[in-house]
């Protein structure tokens, strides 16, 4: 649902809708081990989307400027165009660039621009097709938006976990300590191992595996949680407990993030509302949103925020326009999280921060 430029909805038209549309009669869209939160498995931004099959097929859509979507050309399509033949898809992320890990461990990069090296090539040109990015087999989750991607490891060992980064890193997004785009992968520290990574446009938000919170990059609006503006090229742990379960930072740097007792935070920029706070101010450090315990996946689009419930219910607020809540109108803007529907069979958020949003529901 949502904005639907390039028919990047990817219903087969350019129509926006304000309440959700199923895109096609598939009924096989994978939503990835719940036990990731389905973080990794489907995302947008620029009004381009990638997704993945249970079958292993990766189909893109939307906008096909500079080659995004991997099929060679420059064209847009409304509606999921499978990404060659190939079955071997595990998972991707991205919108401007797209990025993906394959069965066998490898990391690829769909296809874009790179400007700034985010293809992993050692170079600056722009690709319309897959190519592999170093020969290692042992990437187990990939995200990335914009100009940048992050890839974790799984060598089978105590080095499970490694966060690695390729691309632009003007406002230190790339969390290496310094503002140099790289062309190659470079890893983010040699100590910690991550669970989840969550990108915005030039902001990072990310989990160690023992569930610790941590922020880098760009942090005008308090965008990282750790109490300030000021930016970070390394990362910097938000506060001091290890209780944070999945964490979704907006394109535009608003975060909502769930701890194991099921309660819900925000922080960071909230000109419409979309932190859930029932204002329009920005929070440098996590605020809880209300005093429910039973939240379980965020996903954040541009100004505005998704949750899903254990229950299965799906929450909304930010910014109405374009029909971006869901909620059936474009208007007015909400600041407190409100029920889309009444169904309760949603299961998965995509790594959403265009100006449409994606979800499965149980088939």
């Amino acid at each position: 649902w949502g904005y639907n430029g390039y028919g990047a909805l990817g219903v087969g038209n350019q129509t926006n809708y304000s309440s959700p549309v199923q895109i096609g009669s598939n009924t096989n869209w994978q939503s990835v081990n719940l036990d990731d939160l389905g973080k990794f498995s489907y995302g947008n931004a620029g009004d381009s989307l990638c997704a993945i099959t249970g079958d292993g097929e990766l189909f893109t859509w939307g906008n096909g400027g500079d080659g995004k979507l991997g099929h060679g050309n420059t064209t847009s399509y409304e509606s999921p165009v499978q990404v060659g033949s190939l079955t071997d898809w595990a998972q991707c992320t991205g919108g401007y660039q797209k990025w993906a890990i394959k069965t066998d461990g490898t990391w690829w990069y769909i296809g874009g621009p790179n400007p700034r090296g985010s293809a992993g090539q050692g170079d600056n040109t722009a690709y319309s097709s897959p190519v592999q990015i170093g020969t290692e087999t042992y990437w187990s989750k990939c995200a990335g938006n914009n100009e940048g991607g992050f890839a974790i490891t799984n060598h089978g060992s105590s080095d499970d976990g490694q966060l690695w980064f390729v691309g632009a890193n003007f406002s230190g997004q790339g969390g290496v300590g310094n503002e140099t785009n790289y062309s190659s992968p470079v890893q983010v520290g040699s100590l910690e191992t991550w669970s989840l990574v969550s990108p915005g446009a030039n902001m990072i938000m990310g989990i160690r595996s023992d569930g610790a919170l941590f922020g880098w990059g760009y942090n005008t609006q308090g965008n990282l949680g750790v109490g300030d503006v000021l930016a970070r090229s390394s990362p910097t742990q938000v506060g001091s407990l290890t209780d944070w379960v999945t964490v979704s930072m907006g394109y535009k740097g608003d975060c909502w993030a769930v701890k194991t007792d099921g309660t819900l935070w925000a922080w960071g920029i909230n000109n419409k509302g979309q932190l859930g706070l029932g204002n329009t101010t920005n929070y440098s450090s996590p605020v809880q949103v209300g005093s429910l315990t039973d939240w379980k996946l965020t996903g954040g689009a541009i100004w505005s925020n998704a949750a899903i419930k254990t229950d299965g219910t799906l929450w909304t607020c930010g910014q109405a326009t374009g029909g971006m809540l869901g909620n059936g109108t474009a208007t007015p803007n909400i600041s407190s999280p409100a029920q889309v529907g009444s169904d309760t069979d949603w299961i998965s958020l995509g790594n959403t921060q265009g100006w449409q949003t994606h979800a499965i529901r149980s088939a």
